[in-house]
């Protein structure tokens, strides 16, 4: 049959244009009609060979993904025994002292050809046993080269030859809002698990999640990140590690979890191989943040005793007795605006370059001191008891 059709041979004579305007319009859904099955043929045909691109990221990145399982001998607590019921304690027998061995397990990423791999420093605290178990099923013993319970990072050897393929790395500060994470580990012991997510925010600050003794700005992501999935990698669409998987938030806030950024994990990595510790300089300030708007509110109370000046800043709250910034002269209610070169907006900013600074060497601060402008020289220390 003819696919052309003429309209003189449909309707003879002359044709009104509403007509020929309804009749093109059938002919073009009927057209669709007759199309449509191929299209959906081609597409159905090409599903079945298809994978995503998750499916693709996991295949890169999965053979560097292991689960360790430590052990670790704490004192059992003293326990009166007279606090037990005589008949529970007669069946149950008296309670047990002395040493008692414990099990934990998480996960890790193979981050060098030399069997290095990256995990967190509450994985491996205080084990006495490392065992390692690699992508295809093989057990390693591991041995702790360093860790660093500031960043809660740390570096495991492997023991043995032939090591698995690292995993490549990506480059946490171009991460953007939106962009895909794909979670790795082992939660709960099930080995190669894998969920998804996106990445919900960065520099989440993790003292506002209540670890005051971290030093930290976080990936935040939607994937689902459970006990067990500590240490094992956040990796983008392409299968390049992003991030080392830290902590979930539980309760209100339930489903949110947290990576550290692997250019800041890397550099840590670098110094726990070569050092076995991180040396972190330290201030010895207690700061809060201070807004323009903060500042307005609080000079606005009659019963303030000192006026607040009206911009963001890191305020000090207190100055630790014997520290570098009290030695430097700073004081209670100063307001620090800039660190070097570097604005300061938060406390956060001032940490960053407090972290990057070198120890015993000057930093100058600028601050805001009651109506006036000083400059004070700071020369960090080690952070006490790291080093």
């Amino acid at each position: 049959m003819s696919a052309v059709i003429s309209l003189s041979s449909v309707v003879p004579g002359r044709l009104s244009k509403q007509w020929v305007l309804r009749w093109l319009g059938t002919l073009s859904i009927a057209l669709s009609f007759i199309l449509l099955p191929a299209r959906v043929l081609a597409a159905s045909n090409a599903l079945p060979g298809t994978h995503s691109f998750v499916a693709d990221a996991v295949r890169n990145v999965a053979p560097a993904v292991v689960r360790i399982d430590t052990e670790r001998v704490v004192e059992r607590q003293p326990f009166d025994p007279n606090l037990i019921d005589p008949l529970l304690r007669d069946l149950l027998g008296e309670p047990g002292y002395g040493p008692e061995r414990q099990r934990g397990q998480g996960s890790g990423v193979v981050i060098d050809r030399q069997g290095l791999v990256l995990t967190n420093a509450h994985v491996v605290e205080q084990v006495e046993e490392v065992n390692v178990t690699l992508a295809d099923g093989d057990q390693r013993d591991g041995v702790v080269i360093g860790r660093d319970p500031v960043t809660d990072l740390a570096l495991v050897q492997l023991e043995g030859d032939d090591s698995p393929k690292p995993a490549r790395l990506g480059d946490s500060d171009a991460l953007d809002v939106g962009d895909w994470a794909i979670a790795l580990g082992t939660p709960y012991g099930l080995e190669r698990t894998v969920t998804l997510g996106i990445v919900s925010s960065l520099h989440r600050n993790i003292s506002s999640l209540g670890f005051n003794d971290k030093r930290l700005d976080l990936i935040q992501t939607d994937a689902a990140i459970n006990p067990g999935n500590s240490g094992g990698p956040l990796v983008n669409a392409d299968g390049r590690v992003i991030g080392i998987n830290t902590l979930v938030r539980s309760g209100p806030g339930a489903g949110l979890g947290f990576a550290i950024p692997i250019n800041l994990a890397s550099r840590v990595a670098e110094q726990l191989q070569q050092a076995g510790e991180v040396v972190h300089p330290y201030l010895g300030l207690q700061l809060i943040a201070l807004t323009a708007r903060i500042a307005r509110e609080h000079n606005r109370d009659p019963n303030a005793l000192v006026e607040l000046p009206e911009r963001s800043g890191a305020l000090v709250q207190s100055v630790l007795p014997d520290s570098p910034a009290q030695r430097a002269g700073l004081r209670r209610g100063d307001l620090v605006v800039k660190a070097g070169d570097v604005p300061v907006d938060d406390p956060q900013t001032l940490l960053q370059q407090v972290d990057q600074a070198e120890i015993h060497q000057p930093l100058t601060l600028q601050i805001i001191r009651g109506e006036k402008d000083l400059q004070l020289s700071v020369k960090p220390e080690p952070l006490p008891g790291f080093g």
